[in-house]
This record gives C-alpha cells, structure tokens and sequence, in this order.
C-alpha cells in the first residue's frame, strides 16, 4: 500500500489496535499470559448464592460505560454473564487501564462476588478484571450479528461469536454423536478405524479423490465407503462393530452434498436387514430425545421423530403407484430398459433417455415414489439392479433385501442390507456393476470390484446385517436445518481469491 493512500476504516482500527498492543508489550505488560484460572463457568456462577466469590474468564462482548462505573457483559461457551466495574472497588489505576485497554472483543478473567440488579440480574461486581487475549480486530456488529451466509461459512469463528443458534447447533451435533455411540456401545458395539487411504475406492458407487504416495510410487484413493474393510473383520470374528469417519467424493456441491463428509457404517453377525431396521429405530429416538425434540419443521415438512417409523414395500407401492408389478421392468439381476423408459414416459417423469437404466430407475422412484413421505420411512426390498452387496429375497433373484430410509420428501438419510455371504454369487454381482460401468462412458464412479474382499468372503462369512448412515444428514433432520453446510463447521469453499479472479475473468 502506498503511504499517500487512505486507510479504510477497519485497516484504521487493525492499525490502532496493533500499535496499542505494541506499546503495552513496550511497557512490560504481557496482553496474551500463557496461563490463566477461571473458577467457574459464567452458568456455574449464575447458580451460585449471592456474596459468593467467583472467578470466571470469557470474551467481553457488551460495555456499557458510565464515567467511574461501567456494565458490561463476558460470554464463554456455557453462558453470558453480567459484570459490574466500578472505580472505588477496583482501583484508579486498574480502573483507568480497563477504561482504555479493555474493549468489546477482548478476553477477561474477572475475579469479584455476587449481587442481584434491581432488574433481577445475577451479577459480578469486580474487584479485578484481568486483559488476558487482546482482539485485534473489531468483532461483527452486536445486535443483528452476521447473515450473509458466505462471510459466515469462511469466517466460522465470527459466525459463532455472532450467531448464538449457531453455536447451538453444533453442540447440538455433538450430543446426536455423542447418543449414537452410547447407544451402540450400549448393545456391545465395537468401535473400530479403517483406512481412509486405499488402494481401491470400493463400498460404493462414487467418484473418488486420487492422490499419489511417493515411497510406495503408486496411486491411492481416499475412502468413499467402509462396507469391504468392515465386513473383513466380520469375517475375522467381531460380530458388532461401526465407525464414524469421514468419507470423500468427488461430486457436486448442494445443500445435501458436502465432498467430505461424515458417514457411520456399521455391521452385526446374525442380523438382517430387518435388524438394522430396529435399531435405526432406537439410534434416531435416543438421538431426538438427547436434544429434546419430537418434531422438526424440516425442508418445508413437518416431521415426527418418535419411532417405530414406517416401513412399506417397494413392490407393493409400485403396484399401488402404476399399476404394474416392478418385475415388468425386471429381468432377473438386470433391467429390462426399453419398459422402464415406457413406464417413464407414461407416469411423466423427466429423464434422459440416453442415461443407463438404473438412473432412470433412480429418477421415477425420486419423483413418484418418496416424495410422498414426510416422516421418515423404511423403503424395504429393492431391485437387485440397484443393490450388488444385498442378499436376494428368498426365490426372487430380482427383488434384494434392503431398504433405504428417507425423510421430508425423498432425503436419504440411512442404507442397510442383508448382506451377501456367498462369495461367488458377491464376485458376479461386482463384475456385473463393473459390465454396467463400461457401458456407460459417462460414468465415472470407481471401479468396485476387489479380489482381496472376495477372498476374504471365502474364508466364511456369518449371515450379516449392515447399515450405512449419513450423519450430516440426521444431524440436518434433528436440528431442522436444510443446507448441509449449517451442520459442517467447515464446509468446502472455494478459495476467496480464486472467486475474485474468475469474476475478474467474467468481467473481461
């Protein structure tokens, strides 16, 4: 910046706080210790009696000064509390030092007791108030706090520091988590942690992220599902497990698609599909009832969160929904195309005729068959087209035991299968998958066929139930939010000044 150009305001404000800090470093005063020893929360101390002494430490995010007194509020994570600071029970000198060092945005340890205001408020009167973390930069605007949602996203520190809901909902998700595990550790659940780097992205029809590991010379992918590596130490003898862990795609962004995100698998010998059912049941209550919620005004549909939650069959509402039994689009493993374009055409459904059969299969149950539902709903028994780790119905070989469970009008929030043991029949429905692949040179999901899952399979497998949930996604149902990145703390962004050069670039 030349020296003839003006500073902006806030420049102006950096540049003021900044040789401030300077000069008390000068002076020999340290505005940033290493240690300090609040005594309690500012929700500890609201719980105390009056004439208590308390110590407690926070961000001082409202001053009120009226000459030798001054009223000012400090927030920490628990609470908000009032403090009062007055001349003669401070000091001159520490009382002048407050008055023009201490400002809105900085950190305090406050030391003093307790009294009730006319106005019944519970405060601190100060006997000290200690600079313990000097803000440089001035804090967003008090009383409307931030809104544009992209400031927010980047700025998840001030978004917090604003936006008291916010921060709400994080400690909300952490409680979602927090139930989850208890309920599962609670039915002797192991949890368990597997690659996030593989050779192979398997598990699931995704694209993955590739990168390179330079010792070993070879490619590497980050993980798009858990389902191989966890069925492995099914194989290997433990009955119970799950894992929440991230996973990666490298897929569009929208309001329920983030490129990392937070997926739980889990896997129990001797259950089912019906297994998982129940128990999805018991995880989303206990989930509901650890933030206090039964209902949530979720993406414009009310939705109760008090299970057991409904459970129709595919088959079923098909018929009810055309008119036909889904076998006619059906050929046992595979689709009869050239009948579920007609079906499509018929029932009115957009699609792109030139896509493969199991995405316009994917675009008439969207549109005709989910979209019905509010509550969340257990669709069981799927096409074994759409479906290559489920166990075939008994006698059908083109209908799977597996259902999908979604909320508010067709959001899938959960996927869970009989999963198949049988390793040759596992081997053909990999290579199938693998067949449709090629076909379609539009498609560029990974590649799911593993040998070395194949021959693990072929050790012996116990008959298994297995269920995927996304967490994101359940953590967006309970807290009733509709945009996937209100629930990450950091969700994927494009990098500020590679926004600003493309708009240079459209500007051109």
């Amino acid at each position: 910046m030349e020296n003839n150009q003006k500073l902006s305001p806030l420049d102006e404000i950096i540049k003021h706080k900044r040789e401030e800090i300077a000069a008390l470093k000068e002076s020999g005063f340290n505005p940033y210790p290493a240690h300090v020893d609040p005594k309690q929360t500012c929700a500890e101390a609201k719980e105390l009696p009056e004439n208590t002494e308390v110590a407690v430490a926070g961000r001082l995010v409202q001053l009120r000064s009226m000459g030798k007194a001054a009223f000012a509020h400090i927030k920490d994570v628990t609470a908000k509390m009032q403090i009062y600071v007055q001349k003669d029970s401070l000091g001159d000198e520490p009382y002048t030092f407050f008055k023009k060092h201490i400002a809105v945005g900085d950190f305090v340890l406050v030391k003093g007791h307790l009294f009730i205001t006319k106005t019944g408020e519970k405060t601190i009167k100060a006997t000290s108030v200690d600079l313990i973390s000097k803000a440089v930069r001035p804090m967003p605007e008090k009383f409307h706090g931030l809104q544009d949602t992209e400031i927010r996203f980047r700025n998840r520190h001030l978004d917090l520091i604003s936006n008291e809901d916010v921060k709400e909902i994080f400690v909300k998700r952490a409680k979602i988590i927090s139930s989850i595990r208890k309920t599962l550790d609670g039915k002797g659940y192991l949890e368990v942690e597997t690659p996030t780097l593989t050779a192979s992205a398997g598990g699931a029809i995704a694209k993955p992220f590739q990168t390179y590991h330079n010792a070993l010379k070879i490619p590497l992918y980050m993980r798009i599902a858990l389902e191989l590596y966890h069925k492995r130490l099914v194989i290997g003898g433990l009955d119970k497990i799950y894992e929440i862990g991230k996973m990666f795609r490298n897929e569009g962004i929208d309001t329920t698609h983030n490129p990392e995100f937070t997926m739980m698998e889990l896997y129990q010998a001797y259950g089912n599909v019906n297994t998982m059912a129940d128990l999805f049941d018991e995880l989303i209550g206990n989930a509901a009832k650890a933030i206090g919620v039964t209902k949530v005004n979720y993406r414009g549909h009310e939705v109760n969160l008090v299970p057991p939650f409904k459970r129709v069959y595919l088959p079923e509402v098909w018929k009810e929904t055309f008119g036909e039994d889904i076998h006619n689009i059906l050929d046992g493993r595979h689709f009869k195309k050239p009948e579920l374009v007609a079906l499509a055409k018929k029932a009115g459904v957009k699609f792109d005729e030139s896509e493969a059969a199991n995405k316009i299969f994917d675009a008439v149950f969207d549109e005709k068959i989910v979209s019905k539902y509010s509550d969340p709903v257990f669709v069981m028994d799927y096409p074994t087209a759409v479906s290559p780790f489920s166990k075939n119905k008994p006698g059908d070989p083109a209908i799977v035991e597996r259902f999908e469970a979604f909320v508010a009008g067709g959001q899938e929030i959960a996927n869970a299968y009989s999963e198949i043991n049988d390793p040759a029949d596992q081997y053909q429905r990999l290579k199938d998958q693998a067949a449709e692949k090629a076909k379609d040179s539009k498609n560029e999901d990974a590649d799911i066929v593993d040998m070395d899952y194949i021959i693990a399979m072929e050790s012996g497998m116990p008959p298994t139930g297995g269920m995927g949930i996304g967490i994101d996604r359940i953590c967006m149902m309970l807290t009733a939010q509709d945009s996937i990145r209100e629930i990450i703390l950091f969700p994927t962004l494009k990098p500020q000044e590679t926004k600003e050069e493309t708009k240079k670039e459209e500007t051109k």
